[in-house]
């Protein structure tokens, strides 16, 4: 599992998608173009910085676009955010800040954002992400917006697109080889490896499958608990906390409740300038029973 330790953030979604020729097919089946050459794709996705902790699933630029690729496998609604970091990484790399200081208007690719979802809480065919959402009070005219389209591509949905897209369609008969599997209590380790050999005994992305099989195997087995622990994180004490700290404003019951949660007294919490009052901190205790 060494390759896991040191690369704990890929995914077998990224490694597919790090070949020009998977992302070029994802990109003519989603915009019903037909682009063949792959010098015309230029791939910018992040790779991890030390100091940035900033990397995304798939990243490139065509025909004057930004394209940020994301596969997600729990629902998050604050991809908005996420890609707002990302875009401005890749912003800086095209344009760089020097620049902006000039007379002239600085030229940038069109973002596009795009999560492909594939988790197992039933969701729509297709809905739209806005930053906007996630501000702590409604703008009907938002001076900062993003837009994120996120694309269900579980069985049933989209199927349009899969019938288009032969490595988006093979990843996700690969997927469901293991959720299968494992509900047949199949160990998942054992789930993963017989989804791999079935895929390259089935020709589904065969030559992927056989090129990187090991890795694959071991991304397969750390996504697939990386699934399970999302799940886990969602019943998590401060996401909890969050949500119900609505009643007396997100932002305050959120920061209250970390404090109860640390041990800290009542009259400490004031003093340490929360925002608050004696009655919202008694409120968090008791909504929590704590």
């Amino acid at each position: 599992m060494s390759t896991i330790t040191r690369n704990h953030k890929d995914n077998v979604f990224r490694l597919l998608y790090r070949e020009k020729k998977h992302l070029l097919s994802l990109y003519n089946a989603m915009n019903e173009t037909s682009y063949e050459r792959e010098d015309e794709l230029e791939v910018v996705t992040l790779e991890e910085a030390i100091c940035l902790k900033i990397r995304n699933d798939a990243a490139f630029v065509i025909d004057s676009k930004l394209n940020l690729y994301e596969q997600q496998a729990s629902v998050n609604p604050n991809m908005p955010l996420r890609d707002l970091y990302y875009v401005v990484e890749e912003l800086k790399k095209i344009a760089l800040p020097g620049r902006l200081h000039q007379t002239s208007k600085v030229k940038i690719p069109v973002p596009k954002f795009v999560v492909f979802y594939n988790g197992t809480a039933k969701q729509p065919e297709k809905q739209i992400y806005r930053l906007s959402e996630l501000f702590f009070r409604d703008e009907k005219e938002p001076e900062l917006e993003l837009k994120v389209t996120v694309i269900n591509i579980n069985s049933g949905y989209n199927e349009e697109l899969l019938g288009k897209c032969e490595s988006l369609r093979g990843y996700m008969i690969f997927v469901n080889k293991i959720r299968n599997k494992k509900a047949f209590q199949v160990k998942l380790e054992e789930a993963v490896r017989q989804a791999v050999d079935e895929c390259i005994a089935e020709d589904i992305l065969a030559n992927f499958f056989q090129k990187h099989r090991e890795e694959i195997i071991e991304m397969g087995i750390f996504e697939f608990n990386q699934e399970l622990h999302d799940k886990v994180l969602l019943e998590d004490g401060e996401a909890i906390g969050i949500e119900k700290g609505k009643n007396i404003g997100i932002e305050i019951g959120s920061r209250i409740y970390k404090k109860i949660q640390s041990g800290e007294t009542d009259n400490h919490i004031l003093a340490e300038s929360c925002n608050c009052t004696l009655d919202e901190v008694k409120l968090v205790r008791k909504q929590f029973g704590i």
